[in-house]
């Protein structure tokens, strides 16, 4: 456990894995974080913000933990162990939240096309499937890789960014501050969001392997949520410089790059959006791949089986996209499944999980 690379697959790829998954659409376009927190006011949106983050790590630690202790490491085998003859019930959920995710990253990806270069929706749409079925294609090596180097540049555009939004709208964001309110509705929406997002903890769930004990297992977990809440939190931050003018932006990122009227800066920030939808739809789509290689015969799936249900699935999920749109799929779609998984995994994890797990306390088998 001295050495650089098992420190980083054992507890900082668990959090790049669940901030990939959770950043991509309206997180990495900002459309996320005005449904869900900036409609609440200022203060609201900082209250929501944090009681999700909490969720996650909470939520993240156990999920964690009980894979490890019972080296379950595709989200079928972990609702095997902790819903029993029911976790099919959870399946069914995860693949429509699955195609519904995917439509809004395709969503995303067209409309970053759009807004950067002027091309059709359907353009970026495309670009971007392309590149999930090529890496969620090749397999488990390239995942991580992919993980580990978009994270890299996700972590720092995020970071110059704030400093850029300081020293642009300080003023703004300070006077936001101090006339902070807060809305009703902020526990219920930062639940919300927490709910539904924090499903990606199960998603991920095939970057745990390299973890050896529950405990670290629970460490890992802890950590991701305020890593991956950390982007969001810059992003809110500037924000607030023009609330509640932004509330009606599709793409709230592409309007603070308009106002920061930096156009070298605002290319590297939607490579960077195009970056974190691509970690997003390949932890999506390498879920579903590694459910059906582990419940496959001895042997395997044949190789051509991963490249084609991930080409079958984003072509079927970016057309949703391309007829329906960001705004629309994220307001109608995303509280539904919030309500979903509370009672399909949270609190299943928060009642069996935590007896499960406190029963099964001898050590885990490496």
């Amino acid at each position: 456990m001295t050495d650089n690379p098992g420190l980083f697959r054992r507890y900082l790829l668990p959090s790049f894995a669940l901030k990939g998954v959770i950043i991509g659409g309206g997180y990495a376009t900002g459309r996320e974080l005005t449904e869900y927190f900036m409609t609440k006011g200022i203060g609201g949106a900082l209250l929501g913000m944090g009681l999700a983050t909490i969720f996650w790590s909470v939520v993240a630690a156990l999920t964690f933990a009980l894979a490890v202790r019972f080296r379950a490491f595709d989200y079928r085998a972990f609702m095997q162990k902790l819903l029993g003859p029911l976790w099919f019930v959870f399946e069914i959920c995860y693949i429509a939240f699955a195609i519904l995710l995917l439509a809004v990253f395709g969503a995303a990806a067209g409309e970053v096309g759009a807004s950067l270069f002027g091309l059709p929706t359907l353009a970026g749409t495309a670009f971007l499937a392309v590149a999930i079925a090529v890496v969620a294609g090749t397999g488990e090596r390239a995942v991580e890789i992919m993980f580990k180097y978009v994270s890299v540049l996700l972590y720092g555009v995020y970071a110059l960014f704030l400093v850029i939004a300081v020293s642009k709208f300080g003023s703004g964001i300070g006077e936001g501050l101090e006339n902070a309110t807060v809305e009703s509705g902020w526990f219920a929406d930062g639940i919300a969001y927490g709910s539904y997002n924090i499903v990606a903890a199960v998603m991920i769930l095939p970057v745990l392997r390299h973890i050896v004990s529950p405990r670290q297992a629970a460490i890992a977990g802890a950590m991701a949520g305020p890593m991956a809440m950390l982007p969001g939190f810059f992003f809110l931050l500037a924000m607030i410089a023009f609330y509640p003018a932004i509330l009606s932006e599709t793409l709230p990122s592409d309007f603070l790059l308009r106002q920061m009227d930096i156009p070298a800066f605002r290319i590297a920030f939607q490579v960077m959006v195009f970056g974190a939808l691509l970690e997003s739809g390949v932890g999506v789509v390498h879920a579903l791949n590694e459910r059906v290689a582990n419940a496959w015969k001895a042997g395997g799936p044949p190789r051509w089986l991963r490249p084609a249900m991930t080409i079958t699935l984003l072509v079927a999920c970016m057309f949703i996209a391309d007829r329906i749109g960001l705004v629309s799929l994220i307001a109608s779609g995303y509280r539904f499944m919030a309500m979903v998984f509370i009672f399909t995994f949270i609190l299943p994890l928060l009642t069996i999980g935590v007896v499960r797990l406190w029963r099964a306390r001898a050590p885990a088998q490496p």
